[in-house]
C-alpha cells in the first residue's frame, strides 16, 4: 500500500502523492454499524466473526488509513481506535446515522461503510478515493465534477455503503432532505446517493456483504479456501498483534525452508521468531525483516553445506569384510574373525567340523 502523506490543502495536487494516493489527513472514515440485523435474527452482526476476526474489526482494518474514523453505533471494544457517534433517534436509518457520523469529520474525501464486509481491504478503500479524486471509476468521466465513487455487486447493483464521497457534497444533500422532509429519520439512502454525480467500480468480492447466516458461512468458507487461507491467516494475526506491516510471507516461507530442511525442523517457527525480533530492534518495517531474513537464511544455507562436507564417504563396495580388506587378492588368505579378549570364540560362531 502507498504510504499516505497529510496533503497541503483538500484536493489540492499536494494532497497526493505521485501515485495519487491520498494522504492520511485527506480522509475520513465513517463506519454504519447500528442496524436491526433482521435477516440475522437480530444477532450483534459487527460482532460476528470471520475468520476469528469480528465483521466490525474486519472493516476498520481496511480503513484504517483515515486520520479520523467513526463508527456509528453503540460503543463496543474495537481492535483499532475510533470514535463514536449514535444517530437521532437510535435505529433511524442509515442516512441519521451517516448525518450523525458526519458531525465528527472535517475532511473532504469520506469513507462510508457498512461494517458488515469481510473482504474488504484497503487497497479497495485506496482504490475508491483515487477515483474519486481522479474522476473516474472503471472507465474515463466525462463529468468534472464526480461527487462520489461507488462499488457494485456482480448483478451491478450500487452498493453505496462500500463508497467515498466528497463531505460537501453529503453535507449539501443531507440538508436539503432535512429542509425537504423535516428530519432525515426513516429516509432511504437512495434518496442522497440519487442526487449526486457518481461513478462506480465493480467488484464482486469486495462488495460482498453479509446480510444473512449463508453469507456468513460462504465467507468463513471461502477464507479457508486454498488460496485465501494463508494470506487471511496473516492478516487476522496482525491485526490481533497490533502490527501494521507489509509482511512478504514468500521470504518468510522461504527461510522457514531453509531452516527446517538445513537444521532440523523445530528450527523453522523459533527462526522466523528471532528474525520477528531482530526485525524489531532495528526499527521494524519491511526493511528489517528483509535484511533480519537475508541473514537467517544465509546462515542456514551455511549450516546446511557444512553438514554436506562433513558427511563420510560412501562405502567401497568392492570389500566389504574389514579383515581382507588389504589383502591381496589371489593370496588365498582366509579371514578369521576377531575374537574377544579371553580367547572366547564369538557367539554363533561353527566350525566347518563342528559336530
Amino acid at each position: 500500500m502507498t504510504a499516505f502523506e497529510p496533503p497541503s490543502a483538500p484536493g489540492s495536487p499536494a494532497a497526493f502523492g505521485s501515485s495519487g494516493a491520498l494522504g492520511t489527513d485527506g480522509h475520513d472514515a465513517v463506519v454504519l454499524a447500528g442496524g436491526a440485523a433482521r435477516r440475522l435474527g437480530g444477532a450483534d452482526k459487527p460482532g460476528v466473526r470471520v475468520g476469528g476476526r469480528a465483521l466490525l474489526d474486519r472493516v476498520l482494518a481496511a480503513c484504517s488509513g483515515a486520520a479520523v474514523t467513526v463508527v456509528v453505533a453503540e460503543p463496543r471494544p474495537t481492535a483499532r481506535p475510533v470514535e463514536w457517534a449514535r444517530e437521532d433517534p437510535p435505529g433511524g436509518g442509515p442516512l441519521a446515522a451517516l448525518d450523525a457520523g458526519l458531525r465528527h469529520t472535517t475532511a473532504e474525501y469520506v469513507v462510508v461503510l457498512s461494517a458488515d464486509l469481510p473482504f474488504l481491504d484497503r487497497e479497495t478503500v485506496r482504490r475508491l478515493l483515487t477515483a474519486l479524486h481522479e474522476g473516474r471509476g472503471s472507465h474515463d468521466s466525462h463529468e468534472s465534477g464526480v461527487e462520489g465513487v461507488l462499488l457494485t455487486d456482480p448483478d451491478g447493483r450500487d452498493q453505496p455503503l462500500v463508497a467515498a464521497y466528497r463531505r460537501s457534497a453529503l453535507l449539501r444533500e443531507l440538508a436539503a432532505l432535512r429542509a425537504a422532509h423535516g428530519e432525515l429519520a426513516g429516509l432511504p439512502l437512495r434518496r442522497l446517493t440519487g442526487a449526486l454525480e457518481l461513478t462506480r467500480i465493480t467488484d464482486p468480492v469486495a462488495s460482498f456483504d453479509c446480510d444473512t447466516w449463508d453469507d456468513i458461512a460462504a465467507a468463513r468458507a471461502r477464507i479457508r479456501e486454498h488460496g485465501h487461507v494463508l494470506d487471511e491467516w496473516i492478516t487476522a494475526a496482525k491485526d490481533e498483534l497490533g502490527i501494521d506491516l507489509e509482511v512478504d510471507t514468500g521470504l518468510l516461507l522461504d527461510l522457514a525452508r531453509d531452516a527446517a530442511h538445513g537444521v532440523a525442523r523445530p528450527a523453522a517457527p523459533l527462526t522466523t521468531f528471532l528474525v520477528g525480533y531482530a526485525a524489531g530492534r532495528a526499527g521494524g518495517g519491511p526493511e528489517a525483516v528483509a535484511e533480519a531474513a537475508r541473514k537467517a537464511t544465509a546462515l542456514a544455507l551455511r549450516w546446511a553445506a557444512e553438514a554436506q562436507s562433513d558427511a563420510p564417504a560412501p562405502a567401497d563396495t568392492t570389500s566389504t569384510d574389514p579383515a581382507t580388506a588389504d589383502a591381496p587378492a589371489d593370496s588365498g588368505a582366509t579371514a578369521t574373525p576377531p575374537r574377544p579378549a579371553g580367547g572366547a570364540r564369538p557367539s554363533g560362531d561353527a566350525r566347518p567340523d563342528a559336530g
